[in-house]
């Protein structure tokens, strides 16, 4: 995914993303989802409004539901595109002191192992020698594990196997500090979002921890193992799951042979709310 610079002044952010698909031939019954507007509120994260157009072909369905994780869905089909199809997204957030940490109803699933998150004895190897509560010392860990290199994994590589070949993106470093947080016996969960100064989507982890206030909640401290700090309020949510398959930005389904190509562009600016 390419972008514009990002930008914030801390009080709000204006989040522009346009998502074009080209086909090299004429596709009938298109059925798109996007996941890519934030929650109604994420800790100090608040969205005043959104909008989705659709250009390029008429839009037969277009229904938006909250997924069971909570994440936003937006459904829309399209019985033909003739040869591209264009969506844009606008969303309004801002940044208030009336709750500084997400909280979370606990959930099992944030425990479990999965697919994409599943342990081996190189992940447990990682964590020899490191305090299994502290998760600020396994984001280091897992920092120091991984080079950043692009083009070495995709969506469908495992935590265990980016650690294999210490290279990845930053979903293969959430994948693993995930991992390694569920092997550690802490709950974890994977972020889809922008970090703002970076050119595309980011991913990073939240640690879930019950809250001492209220033992019937779990609270959600977000690491960065990328680059291997807390979050603050350059870091934008969009979407939380167990891995990258509960939260991919967009996916769908088309009949025809065409060929498609995609192209994600995204861009905010500071707006006061």
């Amino acid at each position: 995914m390419t972008s514009t610079l990002l930008e914030t002044s801390g009080a709000g952010c204006a989040v522009e993303q346009r998502v074009h698909y080209d086909y090299s031939k004429p596709v009938r019954n298109l059925r798109q989802r996007l996941v890519v507007v934030p929650p109604p509120r994420h800790g100090r994260q608040h969205r005043i409004d959104w909008s989705v157009d659709i250009r390029g072909a008429d839009a037969e369905i277009v229904r938006t539901t909250r997924d069971s994780f909570g994440n936003v869905r937006i459904d829309i089909g399209v019985p033909e595109v003739r040869s591209w199809i264009e969506f844009e997204v606008r969303t309004t957030i801002a940044f208030r002191d009336d709750q500084t940490s997400a909280r979370v109803r606990p959930d099992p699933r944030y425990a479990r192992a999965t697919r994409l998150t599943a342990r081996d004895d190189a992940i447990a190897l990682l964590l020899t020698g490191c305090d299994r509560k502290e998760p600020g010392l396994i984001c280091a860990q897992v920092h120091r594990a991984l080079t950043y290199e692009h083009g070495i994994t995709d969506v469908h590589t495992t935590a265990a196997d980016a650690l294999a070949g210490s290279r990845g993106v930053c979903q293969d470093y959430a994948h693993l500090m995930v991992a390694a947080c569920r092997l550690a016996g802490i709950p974890a969960r994977y972020v889809s979002g922008h970090l703002i100064g970076e050119g595309g989507s980011h991913a990073w982890v939240e640690v879930l921890h019950h809250d001492h206030d209220n033992p019937d909640t779990w609270i959600a401290e977000a690491w960065d193992p990328t680059n291997c700090r807390r979050t603050d309020d350059s870091y934008i949510t969009i979407a939380t799951g167990r891995d990258y398959s509960d939260v991919a930005p967009m996916s769908g389904t088309f009949d025809g042979r065409a060929r498609g190509r995609l192209t994600v562009q995204k861009h905010a600016r500071t707006r006061l709310v």
